[in-house]
């Protein structure tokens, strides 16, 4: 994978740091045929999301919680509702083009597409050799970019060293036989283990639903077997009943009789009941007469009492109406005269008003000349520091010019002294020719002296010219902060007496309405002083207390009549003979409904001992098929459990700690030769790495894993990675990580083209620094890589780079006065 162009848009990482909203960069014609690039400038400028997106795959990886996609979101790094990543890159001769667009108004969606540049060079999207298109959803991007260059957790790490990204000392057992099965090209018998895995799953599922199914046929088994136990003897249970039911026949049988008797009695004494009822129903209906003619009196009554309160109602409403309408207008009056208290002011201000505005106008004529001579100084200083700058590198030349005529004098002087002049010898001397090649060049030097000499003599008068204009324009900063506070005064002013201004036509109308208020306020005090009961509300209360009156004398006198009335009837009540004892027929009635009640539960219950004992029987039928089921259920469980043992093995055996670790127990020795080579080419013999695959525990055992183990040629001593020093470790790392990649390209075929590395050299002395990039040099001479391109903080190493990109070039305009060039300013080593 080679990178040709990038072009960002929206990124937060290019906004912060370089103020840019859109950013190009062409690596053909900025980087050329350079080994090693190197992207330099200050922090913050946006380094790293540039190296971040100089890769096709959808990740920042110095960002990522995760290698692969799944642990980032372009949505967090960008700052436009549609922003866009747009990569040119070349693999395996042919040229690619990945687009990703990450949209952020409001609901957010990301499209991304692949494309690939015909003969033509058209761009055409990106059909793999299974039918996927890339049709712009991330998960078919993703497809296609990983069936061109790999999984992404492979290139992040043998091709790809970001910031904060962790070492392989830090990977478990798992995450390194995972990416060390990826590069031997192990991943057919991981897709094995796989399918065997799916299978084991699959006979889990089923051996689940199984004994999901014998617990269920036990748990039946167990209720089956309580409720056959529960019915108990059935037979005696039925003889019983039938002598209980033939005794509750007998009991409701004399029941029936009694209740017979009682009722013959009863209709003896219906006819004196029978004027009973009528006097008690003369009686009721008395009082529900007597009651009716009170309550419509009452409610007459009433109805006067709310005639009353009404009238009140309307007297007391007329004078409160009058009193807020007072407090109202007086309201109303005193926020006129709170309105009128400016009235002079506004007055004052619309006859300054028009002064006011010119004399603003004209300080802002002032001001502007003011700003035009302080523009002016910053011409003129900016013209007097180019004039020095230019002083000093003509002053620099022209001694070079001067050392290099006096050395040319010294090698033509010496045709005077060389003992060969004028002799056979004289064709063959070095001495004398060279003094002879001197003579010639004298003429070019000396008129190279003379010419910078007039340079010179210009840039003198040039600097005068402008060292005199500022001069007469020292003053300018202060005469422009003078213009600016008098203009902001007169604009101040002015402003002031147009608002006030501005409310004239308020202080007209606010007086029009007081004069409407104090005529409305004197018309209402007249009627208020004219307050009272008028005589139709007089006349209204007297005929109200009237008919009062003479309600209450008709209450009384119905009242007297109904009472004489009911006084009769309870006389000729209180004449008849004692009513028949209802309670002896009730209870008559009750003891048959007991005894009917009685008779139909021992029916019940004989009913229920038949049906318990055909219950009985079909419950031994169920026992005997249930314990048949459950024998077959424990047979195939049986069955699935021996299967499911011999496809587990089976998935141990195709995973990382079968056949992929002996086949990484064959690759360790190549992978620490590769570090050991780099290490001795960059570092030295001090540090020997080995790569062990079997570790021992606490007890002695050996098991699956995996330990880099580095030997030290000084000390004689043997160590694991992770208790050497910071630097050293990231020696250590840096070594494996590009042995690693040499690696991959050499045994799987998978060469990347180019190397990516961010900051990593930040823990290493200066002496080691550049050591590393020896190694850097190393790893792109072993592994036939034609580029990497790092970041580092060290200038020193940017130096030996053979292409610096400086993004200081297009800094923001508070660190930079001129405008940005139309690409990042760029060097060969």
């Amino acid at each position: 994978m080679y990178p040709l162009s990038l072009t960002l848009k929206g990124f937060r990482g290019i906004r912060d740091g370089l103020g840019l909203d859109v950013l190009t960069l062409d690596l053909e014609r900025l980087a050329g045929d350079a080994e090693l690039v190197a992207l330099s400038g200050a922090n913050g400028r946006g380094k790293s999301t540039i190296l971040d997106n100089l890769q096709p795959f959808q990740t920042l990886p110095s960002r990522a919680s995760l290698a692969g996609p799944g642990g980032f979101s372009y949505y967090d790094h960008v700052v436009l509702p549609e922003s866009e990543k747009d990569l040119v890159w070349l693999h395996e001769g042919r040229r690619f083009r990945s687009q990703i667009v990450i949209r952020n108004n409001g609901r957010r969606a990301t499209d991304a597409f692949l494309f690939e540049a015909d003969a033509e060079g058209r761009w055409r999207p990106v059909v793999l050799p299974d039918g996927t298109l890339s049709d712009g959803k991330t998960g078919t991007y993703n497809r296609c970019v990983e069936h061109l260059l790999g999984s992404a957790e492979t290139f992040f790490t043998s091709a790809f060293s970001a910031q904060g990204k962790r070492q392989l000392s830090a990977y478990q057992n798992s995450e390194i036989k995972t990416l060390l099965a990826d590069l031997l090209g192990q991943e057919h018998i991981r897709n094995e283990g796989k399918k065997a895995a799916q299978v084991v799953d699959l006979l889990k599922a089923g051996l689940v639903a199984m004994r999901q199914q014998q617990a269920s046929l036990d748990e039946q088994l167990l209720r089956l077997q309580d409720e056959y136990q529960s019915l108990g003897d059935t037979g005696t249970r039925i003889a019983t009943q039938a002598r209980a039911r033939v005794e509750a026949l007998r009991v409701q049988e004399a029941a029936h009789t009694h209740l017979a008797r009682q009722q013959a009695v009863f209709e003896q004494a219906r006819g004196l009941e029978a004027r009973r009822t009528q006097l008690n129903g003369e009686r009721s209906a008395l009082i529900g007469t007597g009651k009716q003619v009170i309550e419509v009196i009452a409610d007459q009554a009433q109805a006067q009492r709310q005639r009353l309160v009404r009238l009140e109602q309307r007297i007391a409403h007329r004078k409160a109406q009058r009193s807020a309408q007072l407090q109202t207008l007086d309201r109303q009056r005193r926020q006129c005269d709170t309105v009128l208290l400016g009235e002079a002011a506004v007055r004052r201000a619309g006859r300054r008003l028009s002064l006011a505005e010119s004399v603003a106008a004209r300080r802002a004529e002032r001001l502007q000349s003011a700003r035009h001579q302080v523009q002016e100084l910053s011409r003129c200083t900016a013209a007097w520091e180019s004039a020095r700058q230019c002083l000093k590198a003509i002053e620099r030349e022209a001694g070079q010019a001067a050392l290099r005529a006096e050395d040319l004098a010294r090698r033509f002087g010496l045709a005077r002294e060389v003992p060969c002049a004028g002799t056979d010898l004289q064709g063959r001397c070095k001495l004398l020719g060279d003094a002879r090649e001197a003579q010639g060049l004298m003429p070019s030097a000396q008129e190279a002296i003379r010419r910078l000499s007039a340079d010179k003599a210009d840039v003198q008068r040039q600097l005068s010219e402008h060292e005199t204009q500022r001069r007469a324009l020292t003053q300018a900063p202060q005469v422009l902060a003078h213009a600016e506070r008098r203009e902001a005064i007169a604009r101040d002013r002015a402003t002031r007496n147009g608002r006030l201004a501005a409310r004239m036509g308020e202080i007209q109308q606010t007086l029009t309405r007081r004069n409407d208020i104090e005529r409305e306020l004197a018309a209402l005090t007249q009627a208020g002083s004219q307050d009272g009961e008028t005589d139709e509300e007089h006349a209204e209360r007297l005929d109200i207390r009237a008919t009062l009156k003479a309600l209450e004398a008709q209450h009384e006198q119905q009242a007297k009549h109904y009472r004489q009335g009911l006084d009769r009837l309870d006389e000729a009540l209180a004449a008849l003979p004692p009513a028949f004892d209802g309670r002896v027929l009730s209870e008559a009635e009750r003891t048959l409904a007991a005894a009917q009640a009685a008779f139909a539960e021992a029916e019940r219950a004989h009913l229920q001992a038949v049906r318990d004992a055909e219950r009985r029987t079909a419950l031994d039928r169920q026992l005997r098929d249930r314990k048949r089921e459950r024998a077959d259920a424990a047979a195939r469980i049986a069955q699935v459990e021996a299967q499911l043992g011999n496809w587990s093995l089976l998935v141990k055996c195709l995973g990382n700690d079968g056949l992929i670790a002996l086949a990484i127990d064959d690759a360790g020795p190549a992978l620490a030769g590769l570090a050991n080579d780099l290490l001795l080419a960059s570092y030295g013999p001090r540090f020997t790495v080995s790569l062990l695959t079997q570790v021992e525990n606490r007890k002695g055992e050996q098991r699956e894993g995996f330990v880099i183990e580095v030997h030290d040629g000084e000390s004689g001593q043997s160590k694991r990675v992770e208790q050497m020093s910071g630097g050293e470790r990231i020696w250590v790392n840096e070594c494996l990580v590009r042995a690693v990649a040499l690696y991959l390209s050499q045994n799987s075929g998978r060469c990347y083209g180019t190397l990516f590395s961010d900051e990593v050299d930040g823990a290493l002395d200066p002496a080691r620094k550049r050591m590393f990039m020896a190694m850097k040099r190393e790893v792109l001479r072993l592994g036939g890589y034609a580029r990497e391109i790092f970041i580092s903080q060290t200038p020193e190493l940017t130096s030996m780079a053979d292409a610096v990109i400086n993004l200081d070039a297009w800094g923001p305009p508070t660190m930079k006065a001129s405008a940005p060039p139309a690409e990042p300013e760029y060097q060969g080593a």
